[in-house]
């Protein structure tokens, strides 16, 4: 049987999503901005996916909207803000590690005139808190939960601690920990926070941005009515729905998924070593400083898409090189900024329906792969 180990790209829908996507295409399917009896229905469904994901995330109702993706929440977040605060300032402190879309959104508000400041990391890809105490003129901080890479989670609270005390908001790309650790944004500070829907097992096409009340913040995009003037366009309702029932469902699962994904990627960091030469294990090796369901692993004299190939034929799916960027064969601006090995990079992250024989099947299948390559390579011996 194929092993799907690639869960921190996407994974798949999870059962309570699937059925109340189907019963929101049934019901849900109106405008819910209209007054007539479908429409009103509609609205109904989407003001309590709203409450619900809001009550998963420590927010409130009214500070929650629903976007295309993960991606568009975090551009929102980040250029919203920027806009928003003009008058206190024009810099927007990230780190080196934060996920392409972040950056993205950081380098569109340089174009447009603003600056931009990237704080380093050390070797397990975390930041100090203190690198983001911000300089007069500061709009924003923007500061993952955790790496989507490597899975090291960053000290937000500390950072949010940081910034509040200067008078600047903080956002949190929280894509990777929704629905893998508890996330409260009230218990981390924050004043925004963005998710995308299908990494915790709702559809695609759904991003969750969440702006605390009293948060400074004004649509970047031309004026749109819906969803409170955050996020334009007609809502995927459907997915939408679909997706507070996976979030709320996996709020439910998660102490249990936590300890099960936790043990399957102890026993692969442990076992690594063991059975490859010049293997090096990346993030932090605290478990309580990493996601519980995510491993990456650099070989040396190995190429990752080689490597990825080699699995691909066994019938077992994993990332490599940079995940937000792998089209591109670059290497990953997150192995570069912490200083590690970027070259032969797999990142392997499991999901609710992973086994211990799908991590079995892996470290079967490695040691050959990884073997193989460096003999086509000529590397072995050396």
């Amino acid at each position: 049987m194929p092993a799907y180990l690639d869960h921190a790209s996407t994974t798949p829908p999870h059962p309570a999503a699937r059925a109340a996507l189907l019963a929101a295409l049934d019901e849900g399917w109106a405008d819910p901005a209209r007054l007539y009896r479908e429409g009103r229905r509609a609205r109904m469904l989407l003001d309590a996916a709203r409450e619900t994901v809001a009550g998963v995330l420590g927010a409130r109702a009214d500070e929650v909207s629903f976007c295309a993706s993960g991606t568009v929440a975090a551009h929102l977040a980040v250029l919203g803000t920027a806009a928003a605060r003009r008058r206190a300032g024009d810099l927007v402190l990230v780190s080196a590690v934060e996920h392409s879309s972040v950056l993205h959104a950081a380098e569109r508000h340089e174009r447009a005139g603003g600056r931009t400041h990237t704080v380093g990391v050390d070797g397990y890809g975390r930041v100090d808190p203190a690198g983001f105490t911000p300089p007069p003129g500061t709009a924003l901080v923007s500061l993952q939960h955790a790496n989507h890479e490597v899975g090291t989670v960053q000290p937000l609270a500390a950072v949010t601690e940081v910034a509040h005390a200067a008078g600047v908001p903080v956002h949190t790309d929280a894509a990777m920990t929704v629905g893998q650790l508890p996330v409260d944004v009230g218990e981390l500070g924050v004043d925004l926070l963005t998710a995308s829907g299908h990494k915790f097992g709702g559809p695609p096409g759904v991003g969750i941005l969440v702006v605390r009340s009293g948060t400074r913040w004004a649509n970047p995009m031309p004026a749109d009515e819906r969803e409170s003037g955050r996020a334009p366009g007609f809502p995927n309702l459907p997915a939408i729905v679909a997706a507070a029932a996976a979030l709320h469902a996996r709020a439910g699962e998660l102490a249990a998924e936590r300890e099960r994904l936790g043990a399957l990627t102890a026993r692969l960091r442990a076992r690594l070593p063991e059975l490859v030469d010049d293997v090096e294990l990346l993030g932090d090796p605290d478990p309580a400083g990493r996601l519980p369901h995510l491993v990456a692993f650099s070989c040396l004299y190995v190429a990752g898409e080689a490597l990825l190939g080699e699995l691909d034929r066994a019938g077992i799916a994993v990332s490599s090189g940079s995940s937000c960027t792998s089209d591109t064969l670059t290497p990953s601006h997150v192995l570069v900024a912490m200083g590690a090995l970027s070259h032969g990079n797999i990142r392997v992250s499991f999901g609710r329906g992973s086994t211990e024989a799908d991590l079995s099947a892996l470290l079967d299948v490695v040691p050959g792969a990884v073997t193989a390559i460096r003999e086509r390579a000529g590397a072995v011996g050396l």
